[in-house]
Parts: C-alpha cells; sequence; structure tokens
C-alpha cells in the first residue's frame, strides 16, 4: 500500500498503476528523502517538477506537506490516468498532470521553473539519456536558481553525470535505492 505520509493529506492512500512498468518509492524511502528535504527547507512554498511520475507519490507527498503547485509527467496513458485519480482523491490544489515523455518536455522552458525536482527514471533509461534531461533543463532555464535536484536511481547505478551549474549535495542510500541530491548553482555561486 502506498500512501501519504504527512501534511494535508496524511495517510491517504493512493492508487498505483496497473502492471510492473512503473515502481512506487517505497513509503520508507520517500519519509528519509522528505526529512532531508525539509532539512534543506526545499518544499515550503515551492514549484515541484517530478519527471516520470509514476503514481505521482513524490509530488503528490511535497504538496501535502506545503508545496505551492506540482507539474507531474509521465509518457504511460494509464500511470497519467491514475495519477489523475489520485489527485482528484486528495483534493490538493495546484497540480498539473501531463501525458508526454520527459524527453519531449525538457526541449522547451518549463514554466515557473522548478524549485524542486524529482527525477526517477525506469532503470532502463541509461546514463547518458539521464543526463541529457538534466543538461536539458539548464540548457532552458527550467531551474530556479537554488533549486534542490532529487535523482532516484538503483544503488548499482553511477552517480549521475551532473551538467554545469549543478553540484552535488550528498548521496542517500536505501537499500536497493539511491537517492542523489544536488542543487542549481549557476557559475559556482554556492550559498
Amino acid at each position: 500500500m502506498t500512501r501519504i505520509i504527512a501534511g494535508a493529506a496524511g495517510g491517504r492512500r493512493l492508487l498505483t498503476p496497473p502492471g510492473a512498468g512503473t515502481r512506487p518509492t517505497s513509503d520508507r524511502v520517500r519519509e528519509a528523502v522528505f526529512g532531508r528535504l525539509e532539512h534543506l527547507d526545499a518544499i515550503t512554498g515551492s514549484h515541484v517538477v517530478d519527471l516520470y511520475a509514476g503514481s505521482g507519490a513524490l509530488a503528490l507527498e511535497a504538496v501535502s506537506r506545503g508545496a505551492s503547485s506540482a507539474l507531474l509527467v509521465e509518457s504511460d496513458r494509464r500511470a497519467a490516468a491514475t495519477i489523475d485519480q489520485n489527485v482528484r482523491h486528495l483534493g490538493l490544489a495546484g497540480v498539473q498532470v501531463r501525458t508526454g515523455t520527459v524527453e519531449t518536455l525538457v526541449r522547451a522552458p518549463l514554466t515557473p521553473a522548478a524549485d524542486l525536482l524529482f527525477v526517477d527514471p525506469p532503470y532502463a533509461v541509461s546514463d547518458p539519456a539521464l543526463a541529457d534531461v538534466l543538461s536539458q533543463l539548464v540548457d532552458h532555464d527550467s531551474l530556479a536558481l537554488d533549486a534542490v535536484l532529487v535523482v532516484e536511481r538503483s544503488s548499482r547505478s553511477a552517480e549521475p553525470l551532473w551538467p554545469a551549474g549543478v553540484e552535488l549535495i550528498g548521496p542517500r542510500r536505501y537499500g536497493e535505492t539511491t537517492c542523489w541530491f544536488a542543487e542549481f548553482v549557476p557559475h559556482g555561486d554556492s550559498a
């Protein structure tokens, strides 16, 4: 069972897409990720972008915890329909679901730019393809200054190839899952 852990919709169940095409982030991993994001003060008032959204659990958790809006992108129509159902069931405002490929979406600017970005691609997405997605986001000004990025990969995967302006905060390993936290600080302007 997947559920929203905390915030306005805390404890409410989420539907998961049918079939084996998606692997929702476990509640345990999500709770740890959001603990880290709260420590980084990356949630409240943020515009969230969730690429390869699956069930929508990551972005919906963020909105439940105080993010102001979210864009969820999912290429699988059944998964996108499940996200729509979850949004209606939870009654969270400011959530938009877009059906289409991430690779197409990132080739144009996202408006508003993401303050918090979740990237949880299928394991079959190659490291170079992931690097291209991240580069396109930077190249098209789709990340707000100081945006926090969370990239979820198999613990067997290498560290993502970060584009210029994105600095690693650090990885967190949760069993078979590693979440890579990074921040967009163009020109090396670290805080």
